[in-house]
């Protein structure tokens, strides 16, 4: 498929484009951290998103959503990233719902409707330790009753922080660090013996840890197979890398632009530094890398729909890349601001953060490398 945008898609990127410039810049940001917001983003910007049908940007149209696919919901989260708006769009409209996509009618029709409206939060509770390797689960969910006991923690829960309900990587059977043996449980946030705690991160965004200590949930809060839940997790990890991908891209444009229009004016010894060759080769340079990451955000969003079987290569090159080219887009703005470029003053400072925090969540450089040679077979 060619790596270019129809009519449909190009009017959707606008109206995110201008949607979000007006009601999420950079300074509501500042805002929820500045009044140290417990949620990290507003619920009252949420619902609006949810009614221009971007909170049912997957959700089938039977439960309320619009179904448009990937590529378009990568266009919005690229221009989330341009405005470093704060939402669970990704956790939840990209990942909560492919997960819930798999699961029973009831299932279906108990969550994705809410979420579709804007009204239901659901976070993907995966991570254990400091670094991802779903893997590496080891929250153990034992037969109890007529349904299943849960133990243990989960790390770095993006939109974590009182969502309502979380869905849970759970080790069913096999040893710490096999892919048999997981499964999928979508929890309440008030079931008996769960609590939550926010994480904060350099980003001001919302993440949580949480602990299960003998949470039982009844045999219908299994999501897909039990024991094999682990090729559906990672469609669902696809999707989220993915997202954060896009979003890492949007992060990038706009700070190669602030930068760019910085340099133009800022003078030095009477001249605009724009104009020093040492300034235009990097920029050229950071340029070129924004451009490779565009092609292989596209591509990656594509092959959800045109080659499902290639998307988890897809998604894995396209974070890794995004990941990488986003840390030198901020480290070169920050740079070329001069000392000014970490003050709080300035915005560029808040790109820097999120990218740093995003290029890690859901496995950094390093591991979409090597998840990208295990698909290839390597």
């Amino acid at each position: 498929m060619a790596l270019v945008l129809n009519e449909e898609e190009v009017m959707l990127r606008d109206a995110a484009k201008g949607f979000l410039s007006e009601k999420a810049p950079v300074s509501a940001l500042r805002k929820l951290r500045d009044n140290n917001d417990p949620l990290g983003w507003s619920r009252e910007l949420w619902a609006q998103m949810a009614e221009m049908g971007w909170a049912g940007i997957l959700v089938p149209e039977e439960y309320g959503g619009i179904d448009y696919g990937m590529v378009g919901a990568g266009l919005i989260a690229e221009e989330m990233g341009r405005n470093l708006t704060a939402s669970p769009f990704i956790s939840t409209a990209l990942m909560a719902v492919t997960a819930l996509r798999e699961g029973t009618d009831e299932q279906k029709e108990k969550w994705l409707p809410g979420i579709a409206e804007g009204k239901t939060i659901i976070a993907m509770a995966v991570d254990e330790g400091v670094k991802h390797d779903p893997a590496k689960t080891a929250l153990s969910a034992v037969a109890h009753g007529n349904g299943y006991r849960l133990n243990g923690e989960k790390s770095y829960i993006i939109d974590g922080f009182d969502a309502d309900a979380l869905i849970v990587a759970a080790r069913t059977s096999g040893e710490v660090g096999d892919e048999a043996g997981i499964s999928l449980f979508i929890v309440e946030k008030d079931a008996a013996g769960l609590s939550s705690s926010r994480t904060k991160l350099l980003d001001s965004r919302n993440y949580a840890h949480s602990e299960f200590k003998d949470v039982d949930v009844a045999g219908d809060a299994l999501i897909g197979t039990l024991d094999d839940g682990f090729a559906l997790l990672e469609r669902v990890l696809n999707v989220g890398r993915a997202g954060l991908a896009a979003e890492m891209l949007g992060a990038s444009e706009q700070s190669f632009e602030i930068t760019m229009d910085y340099i133009k004016e800022r003078k030095q010894f009477d001249t605009h530094v724009g104009a020093f060759q040492g300034l235009q080769h990097r920029s050229a340079h950071l340029y070129s890398e924004i451009e490779l990451v565009k092609s292989a955000v596209l591509k990656a969003l594509q092959m959800f729909n045109e080659a499902p079987e290639m998307a988890g290569a897809g998604a894995a090159l396209a974070k890794a890349k995004a990941g990488e080219v986003a840390i030198l887009a901020a480290n070169e703005a920050v740079q070329m601001h001069g000392g000014i470029g970490m003050t709080d003053e300035y915005d560029i400072g808040f790109y820097m953060k999120r990218v740093r925090a995003a290029q890690e969540l859901l496995g950094d450089y390093a591991f979409q490398a090597n998840r990208l040679a295990i698909l290839r077979g390597f």
